[in-house]
């Protein structure tokens, strides 16, 4: 992995206190978290634990109950998802939310619509199919038609496309074979080393603390746990609630 700038004392990304709730229902209560440039962050939990809701809040697509949230040291409080974006914010939710009736080209196309370098572009959607060969084979093919490994890395290619400097990533696992999953556990990898920061929300709590810098671990939406995710991996607490120890 690249090296961790853990020396600014400004995190790239900074979640003071947020809290987010459902009706009556608290999802997330009092969750405060930091990441810096470079870093790779897992953040582990049961179902229900308020991971997706905590992505949600941070990239804007839900509006917290209190707290806020920093992006490069300014509060993006009340900035919409697509604001956020062109900041180099970027988000692959789970499920993938492709576009199904566009084709494979036309998805990664979506996903620099914020830019005008358009050599750049080109270039950067062939580096996408570099990555992701079965995606150039079928780069006219209709998104609706691939299967769900293929739909995923048509998902990371698209938020790849709009340059992000803070990729968060949900569940990207989930439902793929397990060749799938290799493969796009080597590209976040591969992202991370080229200076993308990454909070990664994943199922696969051992794949995940396995490549991560660090974790938070989230029960009934308030972090329990966090620190190196090599110390997580070994913990008795985390092995016996997350990893089947």
């Amino acid at each position: 992995m690249s090296p961790v700038n853990t020396t600014s004392s400004t995190p790239l990304l900074a979640v003071r206190d947020l809290s987010v709730s459902y009706g009556g229902i608290k999802a997330v209560k009092h969750l405060s978290m930091d990441l810096h440039q470079g870093e790779l962050v897992s953040l582990i939990g049961a179902n229900g634990a308020g991971k997706t809701t905590t992505l949600k809040a941070i990239c804007g697509l839900l509006a917290p109950q209190s707290g806020e949230v920093l992006f490069d040291g300014r509060s993006i409080q009340g900035q919409g998802a697509w604001t956020l974006v062109s900041q180099g914010l970027v988000m692959v939710p789970e499920g993938r939310g492709i576009f199904t009736r566009m084709s494979i080209d036309e998805n990664l196309r979506m996903g620099a619509y914020l830019r005008h370098d358009k050599a750049q572009i080109e270039a950067d959607i062939e580096s996408v199919y570099q990555r992701f060969p079965r995606l150039k084979e079928r780069h006219r093919q209709l998104a609706g038609t691939l299967s769900g490994g293929e739909q995923q890395m048509l998902a990371m290619g698209r938020a790849l496309l709009a340059k992000p400097r803070l990729l968060l990533l949900d569940e990207p696992s989930m439902g793929l074979a397990p060749i799938m999953v290799d493969k796009i556990f080597e590209v976040v990898r591969d992202v991370a080393q080229q200076g993308v920061t990454v909070l990664l929300v994943e199922q696969n709590a051992h794949r995940a603390l396995e490549m991560a810098d660090r974790a938070y671990v989230l029960d009934s939406g308030e972090v329990v746990l966090s620190g190196p995710a090599r110390e997580l991996l070994g913990n008795p607490q985390v092995q016996a609630a997350y990893l089947g120890a």
